[in-house]
């Protein structure tokens, strides 16, 4: 079940992808750490957000 927004979605992969980035042009195994944001950003479900109860989809299951 999804958690995560549509534009929580979008900062996530667009911040992986830049975290990245900034790890490859740095030459820096700290790039490594934007997979997170960037697969929860293409799952659409943070584990922390599953565990808190916190939601920011707005597609309701019901």
């Amino acid at each position: 079940m999804k958690n995560v927004g549509s534009i929580d979605r979008v900062v996530r992969i667009v911040a992986g992808v830049a975290i990245i980035g900034a790890g490859v042009y740095y030459q820096s195994w700290w790039g490594a750490i934007g997979a997170v944001p960037l697969l929860t950003g293409l799952m659409g479900w943070c584990p922390p957000y599953a565990i808190f109860g916190w939601n920011t989809c707005s597609i309701k299951k019901g």
